[in-house]
């Protein structure tokens, strides 16, 4: 097989970059994505958040193009009911960055002679990559849609890899029937992580998701190392943006749900020094990842700048308590707030804040998670200092 000049510049560049290992050098070589990709794919522009359909029968190149460029590629919307060439309401399936790919399978550590489980089959590119290292008999992947599934089992037949077992089940549960699996590795997003997984890795072994809250649409890879006593535990190594496991799928909050004729009368009425740069500036800024790790239950939703000020809120999802900010956006610090409900949701964020600072600002290097019978511990530096626990696994 032979790869393109843009796919091994790419590759090369990965490599340079530290992302890609030089024993995954070689594999992602000679398997490039275009092999996988659907012949209509969506361009996604993590800058702009801009979508644009590209169709290999009408623009061939500029299809290549996007598939051995570094960008995620949308390749479903709405569970495949989505038809044309325009926008869907929601992508449910999509290719991810090779950056992205090359970083998990580093995480991964895989060795051959390892067997593996994959939640989330996708285009079935990272199976596809994971059989050619490892041997495709060592390979189980699982897909929830019956299409993607079909699709994903002739494209790894037409590169000679039609030895990985492909499976069509919700891979919430895993795969039982294959287990114990050495690595375990999710291309989806998850904010509850499920016991399934912990149960069908062996001791010693390792698995690979982006684990996150339903604060903000980012997770963060991490890497948790399987213990005797059926606990995992592992440090949070990169944030990153997946499509949520399906029966998990962030919802978000309906603002007429929340703020009534009630609620704005009996809201308190405050102010804040912290700004919007320093909290919830962004999605991917580390501040927001962390108050979402350690705020529960809560969601935040980004209003327009209105008169000088720009609104955030933020919502319970235990309760209809809700809390708006009110940004400046003349640099000056005070904000004012109002705040309603059991929970004062501001005053959790400025709590949490607080702390953060007090520890130095900790990064994903010096966070961590355990998942065990109780639930899921969020940590510093290690796991025996857990700043909080959060929702139960």
């Amino acid at each position: 097989m032979t790869t393109t000049s843009s796919w091994a510049g790419l590759v090369a560049q990965l490599a340079a970059d530290g992302v890609l290992t030089t024993e995954w050098e070689p594999v992602f070589k000679a398997l490039p994505r275009t092999e996988f990709l659907p012949p209509l794919i969506w361009q996604h522009d993590v800058e702009t958040g801009n979508v644009e359909a590209v169709d290999r029968a009408q623009d061939p190149q500029l299809w290549h193009a996007a598939a051995e460029s570094a960008h995620p590629l949308v390749t479903q919307w709405d569970d495949g009911q989505h038809q044309g060439t325009e926008q869907g309401r929601v992508a449910s399936s999509s290719a991810s960055a090779p950056s992205v790919v090359a970083a998990m399978l580093r995480d991964l550590d895989v060795r051959p002679g390892q067997r593996v489980l994959e939640i989330g089959t996708g285009t079935a590119w990272n199976a596809g990559l994971l059989a050619s290292r490892l041997g495709a008999e060592d390979v189980t992947t699982v897909e929830v849609d019956q299409s993607l599934a079909e699709a994903a089992r002739a494209a790894l037949e037409r590169q000679g890899l039609g030895g990985a077992k492909v499976v069509c089940a919700d891979g919430f549960q895993g795969y039982p029937a294959g287990a114990p699996y050495d690595r375990i590795v999710a291309t989806c997003g998850v904010h509850a992580f499920p016991r399934t997984w912990l149960e069908q890795c062996r001791p010693g072994g390792v698995i690979v998701v982006p684990w996150g809250t339903r604060f903000t649409h980012t997770e963060a890879t991490v890497a948790l190392t399987v213990t005797k006593d059926g606990r995992a535990s592992g440090k949070f190594t990169g944030l990153v943006q997946f499509m949520s496991l399906r029966a998990q799928r962030r919802q978000q909050p309906e603002y007429a749900d929340y703020v009534t004729t009630e609620s704005r009368e009996k809201a308190e009425r405050g102010t804040t020094e912290l700004t919007l740069d320093e909290t919830i500036a962004g999605d991917w800024d580390l501040s927001r990842f962390v108050l979402g790790l350690l705020v529960p239950d809560c969601a935040v939703i980004a209003d327009k700048p209105q008169d000088g000020r720009r609104p955030v809120w933020l919502c319970s999802l235990t309760d209809r308590s809700w809390a708006c900010v009110l940004f400046r956006e003349d640099g000056r610090r005070e904000s004012t707030l109002y705040q309603y409900g059991d929970r004062r949701l501001w005053d959790e964020v400025e709590a949490v804040h607080a702390w953060w600072r007090e520890q130095g600002r900790p990064g994903l290097g010096r966070l961590g998670l355990t998942v065990d019978s109780g639930g899921q511990h969020v940590w510093v530096d290690d796991a025996q200092h857990v700043a909080r626990l959060h929702e139960p696994a």
